[in-house]
């Protein structure tokens, strides 16, 4: 089934990509584990929690597995995935945030929920794993850098309540899903598109009350 294979899939390259952050930190073996667990399976907890069920991964042993599996991998080739000019932390990234989407858009809507939350689910699913790895790894999340990462999930989800609509078959409405995802990273960072800036005050001024005043 296309939906458990994104599911497993999005778990490893996403637990890849907190491995190679925490690698990049010079965490220890057990530290490093915890990120690529909780970049794995964060998104998709919170997406549980809020839809009133019990977190997948109590349930299903499966995801610790698979985290373990992605350890493994990237000790041996740890040489190839682990230089700094190797951009293995951005293809895994986005795959994973691809799979992601598809995977908690679809348990929202078999939950009984709108296409509208189903969205809103699966760019959760997508992106909170993310988050949760760089407040672990003392970094602003990327959700929060101008980089378009979140705005790819939602993207991916319109195009996912669209199919649905016009009829198209779950597989390949699964898998437009979330090759509009990947695309819309891929062509952001290529051509360096972001979202704009949000400017409350002047630059330099880290004190936005003494701007106020200074008006005033």
């Amino acid at each position: 089934m296309l939906y458990t294979f994104l599911d497993f899939a999005g778990t490893f390259a996403f637990a890849i990509s907190g491995l190679r952050m925490a690698a990049h930190k010079e965490f220890d073996w057990f530290g490093a584990f915890v990120v690529g667990l909780v970049t794995a399976v964060g998104g998709g907890t919170i997406r549980d929690l809020c839809l009133g069920m019990t977190p997948f991964w109590m349930t299903n042993i499966d995801y610790f597995i698979i985290t373990l599996s992605a350890f493994v991998f990237v000790l041996v080739a740890r040489k190839v995935l682990l230089k700094p000019a190797v951009v293995t932390f951005f293809i895994f990234d986005t795959i994973g945030l691809g799979f992601f989407l598809v995977v908690g858009y679809q348990k929202t809507i078999d939950a009984g929920y709108s296409h509208a939350m189903a969205i809103v689910m699966g760019t959760i699913t997508g992106a909170a794993g993310g988050v949760i790895r760089d407040v672990l790894l003392a970094q602003i999340p990327l959700i929060f850098r101008q980089q378009i990462y979140a705005m790819a999930c939602v993207f991916g989800g319109v195009l996912y309540s669209i199919c649905l609509r016009c009829g198209i078959p779950l597989t390949i409405t699964q898998i437009i899903a979330a090759s509009g995802v990947i695309a819309v990273r891929l062509i952001a960072e290529r051509y360096k598109i972001g979202l704009p800036r949000f400017k409350g005050f002047e630059v330099g001024d880290n004190d936005p009350q003494r701007t106020i005043k200074k008006k005033k």
